[in-house]
């Protein structure tokens, strides 16, 4: 068995004359807390699209636990165990934390259709989803509407929709964007608390939480893959330097 979670194989993504993913090949160790950085407009998001199926490459692979994933629509590929949060919060705003994440629960387990029972008869549901939110630290505030929550507490729900699939691999698309820096640190302790059976892959712009957080770094530069280390040879490589112009890289 590989000891890869994720990995991807010559993916190309071309819009028109435009080449937005390059022959990227990138390997995510399981168990591995991930970064992947790059300048606007290296192409990160659009990788993200492809991992997840919301765009078909043009060329390449994309391989999930050792099965090719490439041709699998996206909730083909939720079921086989990848999930990922999105840069603007998606969420149920008029339900409190706990009824959002047991309606999460219910739509792995096939019963969605009977979310308007009361919360209370989905025992098994709300079981998990309470374990859940003690997991991220949103025991406390199970019980208030999302809307009523500050935006770091929102983007952890989020969080905890996506973990309500069981995912084996999960994609954070900047889940600190729009977070106040007292509220970030507190939104990335919860997410390294996380069980290592979960894989994560993040983009963030916030070097200093990258560096704190990964364990892994890859640094995508138009569309391509530049290298990829630890963060001790990230913060040290002179391409890395050169590509972020003089800008501090950590720290």
């Amino acid at each position: 068995m590989s000891p890869y979670a994720l990995q991807t194989k010559g993916l190309v993504k071309k819009f028109g004359g435009f080449v937005a993913t390059n022959d990227v090949t990138l390997n995510v160790q399981a168990g591995a807390r991930h970064a992947l950085i790059g300048p606007n407009g290296a192409g990160k998001t659009t990788l993200i699209n492809l991992l997840t199926g919301f765009l078909e490459p043009t060329a390449g692979q994309v391989i999930l636990n050792d099965d090719d994933v490439t041709q699998l629509a996206q909730h083909q590929r939720v079921k086989r165990g990848l999930a990922r949060t999105f840069q603007i919060n998606r969420l149920f705003a008029e339900l409190t934390v706990l009824e959002s994440v047991v309606l999460a629960v219910n739509e792995r387990l096939g019963l969605g259709a009977r979310f308007f029972k009361p919360v209370g008869a989905h025992t098994q549901a709300v079981q998990e989803a309470a374990e859940l939110l003690h997991t991220l630290r949103l025991a406390d505030v199970a019980h208030e509407q999302t809307r009523s929550l500050a935006y770091g507490k929102q983007r952890l729900i989020e969080i905890a929709l996506a973990l309500a699939a069981k995912p084996k691999v999960l994609l954070l698309d900047e889940p600190a964007a729009g977070v106040p820096t007292s509220e970030s640190r507190e939104l990335f302790a919860s997410i390294a608390a996380l069980p290592r059976d979960v894989t994560i892959l993040l983009i963030e712009h916030d070097m200093d939480l990258v560096f704190r957080f990964a364990d892994q770094i890859s640094v995508l530069v138009s569309g391509a893959l530049l290298t990829q280390g630890t963060p001790d040879q990230i913060a040290n490589d002179p391409k890395v330097k050169e590509v972020y112009l003089g800008e501090t890289v950590h720290g």
